[in-house]
Order: structure tokens, then C-alpha cells, then sequence
């Protein structure tokens, strides 16, 4: 077993836990609850799968819904830095403490969506009703945002227990974003169904945009010393007085600026009117 040094949080400091770590179970509960809570058909709604190889023996209809890939948001990347957390905590003096967090770390899930049917006919317009139904989920999370206290209170923004009515100009609210993307060639699709022992099937791709929130730091306020700030002078213009005002400008020309060493047995080119 290699051996390393363990980070140890100063004296007066506490961590709680991670508050981000369930998001994207979340975010798939949420694409199968958004799909099936807009069925109003008079037939049973479609079977929500995972495992493509799953064949219905009757006529029910399945959606299969996937999430292949998981990869960082570079366009979001941030620096892990600590910074005060966006919250405010309502206590005594004495609890009155500064929370840390570091920046979070912005996700991009990718969705497999494909259909089956007795009939080549439903399963393209069970595909069809996929596309406009996934069409208005313009989020698939809305909700205030959750900020779990080292004390283990759950709290939102404004210090106030968390709860979904919450509302408010100072609760800020946690969004996951849903679009229809690209993502895989026709190549790609067939060898995935391929690997999952599963028949070709029309397919869709979606990419969900999310964040993973890290834990809290509760510590006392810390000092930050900084160089002391000096006025700056902008350079005077030219012909300027003491009092701001334009006098008589300086249009005297400088001399040229000798560039180098100066040469040796070099005589410049004199010109043909001073020979005059």
C-alpha cells in the first residue's frame, strides 16, 4: 500500500458532504418521469428500458432510454479555487462563520433513445411522439438549489430550509437543459446495438447540461493582504501647463537616435542641393 500525507483541515474549520453526487441518477429519474407523465393516449404508455435486448412477446410498445456517455463541459471549465459560497446563513454571532465552495464541475450527459413496436409504422410514430414531447422539456430539473450545511441542515440560497415551493429574487435555482444533438454516426449506432446483442432500431441522441456540486467549508473570515495600490499619472501632453491648460507646443525636432555602434570611416550621403 503506497503511503501519503493526508489533508487535515485547520483548526476552526469543518467540511460537510457532497452535495452533487446523486445528480445524474436524478437527471435520468427525471427523462423517464418527462416522457411518461406526458402520455394522454387511451392506450397504456410505452415501457421505459434500459437493457436493449429486451424483446416484448406481445404488442407493447418500449422506449429505450440510455445514457452512454459522460464527459466535462470545457467551455465551462472554471479554476478550483475556494470562494465564499452564494448563501446566506441565519444563526447567532457565534455560528456566524464564512462557507467555501470551489467552483462546480459542469457535466455533459448523452441519452440513447430508441423504440420498438410490433409494427415498423408504430415504432415511427412512437419515435415521432418522443421527438415533440422531448421537444418542450426546455429543463429537465427546476428547482431551488440545495446547499447541505457541515451541520447537515439542508438549506437554499437564502438560508431558508430547503423545500421545492421555495421562490424568491434570492433563491437561486438548480437547471438541467436537454437538446437534441448528433452525437452518433450510423456506424457508432450499429456497433452499440451490436455489443448489447440487441436488433437495429431507430434511435435519437440528447445531451443533457448539469452541475456537480462539491461540499461546504464552514471557517472563520481569512485575511487577504494585498500590495498597497499607487495613483497612476497619465503622461502630460505635449505643450501643456501646470494647470492643465494647452500652451505653445514644443515643435522642436529631437535628433536622431543613434541605433548601434557608431561606424567606422563611415561618411553619410550628403545631398546634391548643399553642394550648391
Amino acid at each position: 500500500m503506497s503511503e501519503m500525507r493526508t489533508k487535515v483541515m485547520p483548526d476552526g474549520f469543518s467540511r460537510g458532504p457532497y452535495q452533487g453526487n446523486n445528480i445524474i441518477g436524478e437527471v435520468t429519474e427525471s427523462f423517464h418521469r418527462f416522457l411518461l407523465d406526458g402520455w394522454t393516449f387511451d392506450r397504456p404508455p410505452p415501457r421505459i428500458e434500459e437493457d436493449f435486448s429486451f424483446v416484448p412477446k406481445d404488442r407493447e410498445e418500449v422506449l429505450y432510454i440510455y445514457m452512454y456517455k459522460a464527459k466535462q463541459n470545457m467551455s465551462l471549465n472554471n479554476t478550483k479555487h475556494w470562494s465564499p459560497a452564494k448563501i446566506t446563513v441565519h444563526g447567532t454571532p457565534d455560528e456566524n462563520k464564512v462557507l467555501y465552495e470551489r467552483p462546480p464541475l459542469y457535466l455533459e450527459l448523452y441519452y440513447l433513445v430508441a423504440v420498438h413496436s410490433r409494427f415498423r409504422s408504430d415504432a415511427e410514430r412512437l419515435l415521432g411522439w418522443s421527438l415533440m414531447r422531448l421537444y418542450d422539456a426546455t429543463h429537465l430539473v427546476y428547482r431551488p438549489r440545495r446547499y447541505i450545511l457541515p451541520t447537515g441542515d439542508h438549506v437554499d440560497s437564502a438560508g431558508n430550509p430547503w423545500s421545492l415551493e421555495n421562490d424568491g429574487d434570492d433563491v437561486i435555482m438548480e437547471k438541467v437543459a436537454l437538446s437534441l444533438v448528433d452525437d452518433l454516426t450510423i456506424g457508432d449506432a450499429i456497433n452499440f446495438f451490436t455489443i448489447n446483442e440487441a436488433p437495429f432500431r431507430p434511435y435519437l441522441t440528447y445531451r443533457a447540461q448539469c452541475s456537480m456540486e462539491g461540499s461546504l467549508i464552514s471557517g472563520p473570515a481569512t485575511t487577504v493582504r494585498t500590495h498597497r495600490m499607487e495613483p497612476m499619472h497619465r503622461p502630460r501632453k505635449s505643450g501643456a501647463r501646470p494647470n492643465g491648460r494647452l500652451g505653445r507646443a514644443d515643435l522642436r525636432r529631437e535628433g536622431r537616435k543613434q541605433i548601434g555602434p557608431p561606424g567606422f570611416a563611415h561618411r553619410p550621403i550628403e545631398d546634391d542641393n548643399n553642394e550648391d
